[in-house]
């Protein structure tokens, strides 16, 4: 992986430092996302490291930064608020689209989740949006100065204790966080969302979450952490929560190959090219005029954004299958008004292997028929279904010669 040094200015012409997580190559990058990280924490906490490495390797550059006057970012923390956080993230996005793609993705921790929900509205750019451990709303942290409220107050600042260091928190910060105590953002949300949290979560209760997702529209997806802790402190949570985003956030990107942007590859006909649209599963298939995509549903690492390879096998056989009656029934003039074909592939005991554990292949292929036909006109269809050239080079045991080119 790669880190490249991304610095912005805030709205007050301060510096923020900012580090973009690559891949080694950037032709394997699919996309862009900018992560805020969770209250008075920085760029560098574990989790939002882990994740950001993690979402790289999967091929998503993440450009993670610190908020204006935590880390090595510029400016006095004592001055800024949640709306001054939600206008870094979209300063941070603009500069990530200047200098090299707008984002499409945005990831929050903690309060960090607050903001990128407040965020995304003012960034059109964005296509899903994920929350890690984050309230449903930004006033939700006015718990952590409830008994220096008074005094803050009245004083218009107080220094607090937050986990172990202390910060000067003025009364500008509760009244702005006291303007974020609706979900109302939520529901305007126009893009997927997906929501993770942990259940023993001490910091944000799991309440919240169900608060996001009930206010949220669909699509919309929650995934439980388990036993992790709010601030993901187990390298294998954070690597799983970054696995997730890359399958789950790649249904609703915009690929860097489609139909009408790719450029056609050089094929003679009946040659087909089958090329990597990210490192997972994700396929690009092209012929000399068509492109498809083939892919692997999610529950085994895929993002479902095509076919599986044993889906257009059945498809390829079950259209030639088609084509053929189709064929037939128009040159015999037959009274065929519809045919439905329906295809699956299994691995089943040989029929004659009596306490074995040996498995052969089966394709179960069923049709229907639709029109006035008779018996003798339906059995000879039958026949005729075995004849489609797909069918006829499966059962002749093809022989395949693979070999390596430069």
């Amino acid at each position: 992986m790669k880190k490249i040094k991304l610095e912005f200015e805030n709205s007050n012409g301060e510096k923020l430092a900012g580090l973009l997580e690559l891949p080694e190559h950037t032709e394997d990058i699919s996309s862009y996302a900018l992560f805020a990280h969770c209250f008075t924490c920085g760029k560098d906490i574990a989790a939002a490291s882990r994740i950001s490495r993690a979402l790289a390797a999967q091929g998503i550059a993440v450009l993670r930064f610190d908020f204006t006057g935590l880390g090595n970012s510029d400016g006095d923390f004592a001055n800024t608020n949640f709306s001054s956080n939600i206008e870094d993230l979209i300063l941070a996005a603009k500069a990530l689209e200047t200098q090299y793609r707008a984002p499409q993705i945005l990831i929050g921790h903690s309060l960090g989740g607050a903001a990128v929900l407040g965020a995304a509205a003012n960034l059109d750019s964005i296509k899903a949006v994920v929350t890690i451990g984050a309230p449903a709303t930004a006033q939700h942290v006015s718990h952590l100065f409830q008994d220096k409220a008074d005094l803050i107050q009245q004083q218009g600042e107080a220094v607090v204790k937050l986990g172990a260091r202390e910060f000067s928190i003025k009364k500008q910060f509760l009244d702005d966080i006291d303007r974020y105590s609706s979900t109302e953002k939520i529901r305007d949300l126009d893009a997927a969302l997906l929501v993770f949290h942990s259940p023993v979560d001490a910091i944000v209760s799991i309440d919240e979450a169900a608060s996001i997702y009930q206010a949220a529209r669909h699509p919309k997806s929650f995934i439980s952490l388990d036993r992790a802790d709010h601030l993901l402190s187990k390298a294998a949570d954070a690597e799983y929560v970054a696995a997730t985003i890359a399958s789950w956030a790649s249904r609703y990107l915009d690929l860097e190959i489609d139909e009408e942007s790719s450029e056609k590859p050089d094929l003679v006909d009946g040659e087909v090219l089958i090329s990597e649209l990210n490192q997972q599963f994700l396929r690009g298939m092209y012929s000399t005029s068509h492109f498809l995509r083939a892919d692997e549903p999610l529950k085994y690492g895929g993002s479902d954004l095509g076919p599986t390879p044993y889906d257009l096998l059945l498809m390829s056989l079950g259209a030639c299958t088609s084509m053929t009656l189709r064929m037939y029934a128009n040159r015999k003039k037959l009274p065929l008004e519809d045919v439905t074909i329906r295809l699956l592939h299994e691995r089943v005991h040989a029929e004659d292997c009596i306490d074995c554990n040996d498995k052969i292949e089966r394709i179960t292929r069923k049709i229907t028929l639709v029109g006035d036909l008779s018996e003798e006109q339906r059995d000879r269809l039958l026949e005729i279904a075995d004849m489609c050239p797909v069918h006829r080079t499966l059962e002749s045991d093809p022989q395949i010669v693979t070999r390596l080119e430069d």
